[in-house]
């Protein structure tokens, strides 16, 4: 990741004046062009190059959680990993879900919760069982006291260059990973949450712009657009706010893991308007705003962060 010179040594109020101060945003984060990085499913953060910036250093909370319970699905890399970062620094405890075979970098992000003395609760397995995502919300909620916030943001996403080449197998795991797993989990989690609740769903750039290579996955996020804004509808009355997230171009390991080609991977984010891709951390706050009660006025809403790829 891009860190300041002598970040590391800087105490609390120096790294406040360098996360805020004005910067240019095309030259602010890594600019194409990437090194080909071709990893095995589900990827790791660590074999990224260069590393993304989930704001493990670079994210500095104001208290805007303070006593919130957290569960983030995905919460082990990528924009989960910055939510769960800037969560815990913003006061709230935080239970994480990932794969098993993502232990490493999920016991990164639990020491980086419990180091803003947080309780941190880490959760492995897989959500494609609807078994599994039940005892998820519970593990959760035992392990954090209550759950006040939830974060639908794991996802598959693989590219294929046409229809013939989609087997039914992805497509169906894609689903379940991307549709099923997110109603499984917010209708286990909503028996658990109260007034003041938020749900925050991770949706995409492609549920409005689809590209042909990722026509299953397009499908999927296109489905949580619609799933939040009906929720948000059904559960507005209990004082419960559901909104989405739709990134662009992210520097995460879900594309150099088969999201994309390795050709897209060399100049991904090159199509934006500041010509390169968004960072986690660059998301980080957008899902603490709507998570606090500063977005009291917002539900049903998908909200684009996309580096100018395309108008919303």
């Amino acid at each position: 990741m891009r860190i300041s010179p002598g970040y590391e040594n800087m105490n609390a109020s120096d790294k406040l004046t360098d996360r805020y101060k004005k910067q240019n945003p095309l030259t602010q984060y890594p600019r194409p062009p990437f090194p080909r990085q071709p990893q095995d499913r589900p990827g790791s953060v660590n074999k990224m190059e260069p590393e993304p910036d989930h704001g493990e250093e670079s994210y500095v909370g104001f208290g805007r959680l303070k006593g919130r319970k957290a569960l983030v699905t995905g919460g082990d890399s990528g924009i989960g990993r910055a939510a769960a970062i800037a969560f815990a620094r913003e006061g709230a405890d935080v239970a994480i879900n990932y794969l098993p075979s993502e232990e490493q970098n999920a016991q990164e992000v639990v020491k980086l919760i419990e180091a803003e003395g947080r309780t941190a609760v880490a959760i492995p397995g897989d959500i494609v069982e609807e078994s599994f995502c039940k005892e998820l919300v519970q593990k959760a909620v035992a392990g954090l006291g209550g759950l006040d916030i939830l974060v639908n943001n794991a996802g598959r996403q693989t590219a294929q260059k046409s229809i013939d080449e989609l087997t039914t197998e992805q497509f169906d795991n894609t689903f379940k990973v991307n549709v099923y797993a997110p109603f499984w989990i917010t209708k286990a989690a909503l028996a658990h949450m109260s007034a003041g609740a938020s749900i925050i769903n991770t949706a995409s750039v492609q549920s409005f712009d689809p590209s042909p290579n990722l026509l299953d996955y397009a499908q999927t996020k296109a489905c949580n657009v619609a799933f939040t804004k009906a929720l948000a509808q059904q559960v507005a009355e209990k004082g419960i706010r559901v909104n989405a997230v739709a990134p662009g171009p992210i520097w995460t390991p879900l594309q150099s893991s088969g999201g994309q080609p390795q050709d897209k991977i060399e100049k991904f984010g090159s199509t934006t308007a500041l010509g390169r891709p968004g960072q986690p951390v660059e998301l980080a706050p957008i899902y603490v705003l709507l998570a606090s009660q500063e977005a009291s006025y917002i539900t049903g809403e998908v909200m684009g962060i996309t580096g100018g790829e395309m108008p919303y």
